[in-house]
């Protein structure tokens, strides 16, 4: 029968639509799956490794045997601070001690003199020498080839150190730097009990194997051992991949969509076409049970077939694509992992058979009476649990593409809300549109004659056209929001350590060499004791993070006003009456690690007092800003009583690279910060972010086109037999591409308007709720839905039925009568 009906051309409709349905989703996976892993080498980079255990002692041996054993590789690192001197000067610095093979990921980059050119290092320095960086040298007067003491060493300096994979983990990377070779470590003398020295074992590996290593040493983390990842590293970077992966994983669930969209309509001009068929073999004598097993498993290996088709063919176009777009890329893809192909080939399954259960059950339930009847219909018994168990399966597999569950949940949830209004809303639009007068009247006439098919077409496409507008406008919100993070201007210097007093003379610093002045913000050290009258310890705490932030002091601060990179989530910002009053500011972050919610008075101690204050508010931080912010404000009147110093950041360009030189020397005690290089390296991973993002929105775009002109295809033998009925009643060639060309168009109009408004309500909740992303209400959606959903749908079905009135009449009529 399968082979039968291939030749007939009976199945290659459905054939197709399944092949372009898995093609679509597997090249999407199969491209998602490279671009997440390109993305994720492209991070670990900031971090020089894949993996890192940091610990504030030696790294224990079995964690580096077990890194051996699995097959991963390995480097060592170990930081402290220290007084570094020269000629009789001196300078606080961060020292750096690795071995050989660090880093693991990235490159380290130096250059042979302050004014020469930098490259990537080959090696190491060499025993007995050291690299140290550009702010350390011209602090200390110093080039290469002089020399610097660390400890009880006396070094030679080898080279101007520029760029380190790990610079950018925290601010205190960021200070004045020297890296030496690990050999050199002992001989300092700088390793003491009670140092502040940290150690870190680097990993590097297959993915999969490293995943396997975290789970194997996160049991077994002692005290002052942690581990640190991409997402670990810094918030910025972690916002980055969080947002493209849901934007990845939301392309690929809506590609899903688009393809359950072209399988509905394949399988149900199937059905209409084989009633006769199973009227026929009823009569012979064939029961229900058997027409139900012969035509499941034709289905079976139709899908098995088309699938694996399909998993070839997105394959191969995800290759075609990547090779023609390698430069505009920018990055060498690793190759993607069988997952998609997986993925692809039970998707094609899992909607062949959900949207193929109710029309098989149909079809089990033909009677034999229609061989004399003809005008008995499609049985409706049991279709809908039918579908029940259909729209079951297709929100499973929706939630599995999206890989996250809350992405998946309110995708599912969204498009149940959408197929029931625009189910609703489709049916009494219908129901009330005017007639008209000529062509109009004849297209509103075909869609009022099929109602529950015109109904059903025109939600499928909405929502088919609600997928590609959702995309569209979750991927400009997204796009706009990494543009905007880290804009051109965006702070690259930051200043700390500043006392109170040389707050105005650094305005007037700033004024003098004609920079804008930034902003200062008042930092209080002070630690957390209690939660709502309940003395609180690192004991409390099972969270690594939760323990380190209990055991450490916090840094305080006070605002009048919030920043615009803060948003309040929960309570209110206070008031100008409100000045002085015990309340606080919490970030959600912490106070989520920390068990801290509205209303908890918590108790901090600064400086030998303490003081109680109530949280009255929380607020999501936007850290990939690179301003200066803080996880506790206090309104200003609280604070001002206890020590504290001054921070700022603000925008340097490089022209005025001088000015920081100028502003170190004349205040030695601030420590200046630029944060110039780690900013490059962030943007140009949210750029990589930003083309993945637009490659793939591309490609789901192609794909949901090709699955919609499926969809419209389905309905050709229908129509092929009204325009045979009236060119025999006298309607011209002309009428008929005009009454079709006036229900394609009121068809996809409709369509359109209903997509533009689901896609707005969805939009809003996935950029809200999922990707933490501002959303920009947009008039233009609704034309775009409206004007693109009319052409679109009269240019597809138009295509599709073209040759719809070329056909003779009787010809038409024999064969499908």
């Amino acid at each position: 029968m399968l082979l039968r009906d291939v030749r007939a051309g009976e199945m290659l409709l459905l054939a197709a639509a399944l092949i372009v349905a898995v093609a679509s989703v597997t090249s999407v996976g199969f491209f998602t799956d490279r671009t997440r892993l390109a993305l994720t080498l492209q991070a670990s980079q900031l971090l020089g490794a894949d993996l890192v255990v940091a610990a504030d002692h030696e790294v224990p041996p079995a964690y580096i045997e077990q890194a051996q054993r699995m097959g991963l590789e390995t480097a060592h690192s170990a930081k402290f601070p220290s007084m570094v001197l020269s000629n009789g000067a001196n300078l606080l610095a961060e020292v750096k001690a690795a071995s050989n093979e660090y880093p693991l990921r990235g490159e380290l980059r130096i250059a042979d003199s302050l004014s020469g050119q930098d490259h990537a290092a080959r090696a190491m320095p060499q025993r007995g020498t050291l690299w140290a960086d550009e702010r350390l040298l011209r602090r200390l007067n110093l080039d290469v080839g002089q020399t610097l003491s660390v400890g009880n060493m006396q070094f030679t300096i080898a080279a101007v150190l520029t760029q380190e994979p790990d610079s950018s983990t925290g601010f205190i990377n960021l200070g004045p730097r020297v890296l030496l070779n690990e050999s050199d470590l002992s001989a300092t003398g700088l390793v003491q009990p009670g140092s502040r020295i940290g150690y870190r074992l680097l990993l590097a590996g297959e993915a999969a194997v490293v995943a396997q290593y975290r789970a194997w040493v996160q049991s077994r983390l002692a005290r002052g051992e942690r581990i640190e990842g991409v997402r670990d590293a810094r918030p910025e970077i972690r916002r980055a991949l969080e947002r493209t992966e849901s934007y990845l994983g939301l392309a690929a669930v809506l590609a899903a969509v688009l393809a359950g969209v072209a399988v509905l309509f394949a399988t149900r001009r199937y059905l209409q076409r084989h009633l006769d068929s199973c009227a026929l073999m009823r009569c012979l004598g064939a029961e229900h049970r058997q027409v139900m097993g012969l035509y499941l498993s034709q289905f079976l290996l139709l899908g098995a077939l088309a699938s694996a088709l399909g998993c070839v063919l997105g394959y191969a176009a995800q290759q075609a694509l990547t090779y023609w777009l390698g430069q505009w890329v920018g990055a060498d893809l690793p190759p993607p992992s069988m997952q998609p192909a997986l993925q692809g080939f039970a998707t094609g399954l899992v909607l062949l058979l959900g949207f193929a259960l109710p029309p098989l059950l149909a079809l089990a339930q033909v009677p034999a009476l229609r061989v004399l009847r003809r005008e008995l219909g499609v049985p409706h018994a049991g279709s809908g649990v039918a579908y029940a168990v259909g729209i079951a399966l297709l929100a499973a597999l929706i939630v599995w593409q999206a890989g996250d569950a809350t992405l998946g949940v309110y995708v599912v949830t969204g498009l149940a809300a959408a197929l029931l209004l625009f189910g609703v809303s489709a049916w009494g639009v219908l129901r009330m549109v005017a007639r008209g007068n000529g062509t109009w009247r004849f297209g509103v006439a075909n869609l009022r004659r099929r109602l529950f098919g015109s109904v059903a077409q025109i939600v499928a496409l909405a929502l088919g056209i609600m997928a590609l507008l959702t995309l569209a406008l979750v991927r400009g919100d997204l796009l706009a929001t990494w543009q905007t993070s880290l804009p051109p201007d965006a702070p690259n210097v930051f200043l700390i350590n500043i006392q109170p007093e040389q707050v105005p003379e650094l305005r007037r610093f700033f004024v003098g060499q004609g920079v804008v002045a930034p902003e200062f913000h008042a930092m209080v050290r002070g630690r957390l004791t209690r939660i709502n009258q309940r003395s609180v310890s690192a004991q409390d705490y099972a969270d690594e993070r939760a323990q380190r932030l209990i055991e450490r002091e916090f840094n305080l601060s006070w605002a009048a006003e919030l920043q615009a990179d803060n948003r309040i989530t929960a309570g209110q910002w206070w008031s100008q009456a409100e000045h002085g009053q015990a309340l606080l500011s919490v970030e959600t972050g912490i106070a989520e690690t920390l068990g801290i919610r509205l209303g908890d008075t918590l108790g901090y101690e600064v400086a030998g007092q303490t003081f109680e204050a109530k949280v009255a508010s929380l607020r999501k931080v936007e850290w990939d800003s690179f301003h200066a912010n803080f996880f506790v404000l206090a309104p200003p009147g609280l604070l001002e009583t206890y020590p504290a110093t001054f921070i700022t950041s603000f925008h340097l360009p490089a022209a005025q690279a001088a000015t920081l030189n100028r502003l170190v020397q004349a205040y030695p005690n601030v420590l200046a910060i630029d944060v110039a290089a780690v900013m490059a390296q962030v943007q140009a991973m949210m750029d990589q972010a930003a083309r993945a993002v637009e490659f793939v929105f591309l490609f789901s775009l192609a794909a949901g086109v090709l699955v919609l002109y499926a969809a419209f295809a389905a309905t050709q033998q229908e129509r092929q037999y009204d325009a045979a009925v009236m060119r025999v009643l006298g309607a011209t060639r002309r009428q008929l591409m005009r009454m079709q060309l006036a229900e394609f168009a009121l068809l996809g109009a409709l369509s359109g308007l209903l997509a533009a408004f689901g896609a707005s309500v969805l939009g809003w909740v996935l950029a809200r709720q999922v990707l933490h992303l501002p959303y920009h209400f947009s008039p233009m959606l609704w034309w775009a839905g409206i004007v693109c959903g009319t052409l679109g749908a009269a240019l597809a079905g138009m295509t599709a039925l073209r040759a719809l009135t070329r056909v003779p009449p009787l010809q038409t009529l024999r064969k499908l009568g």
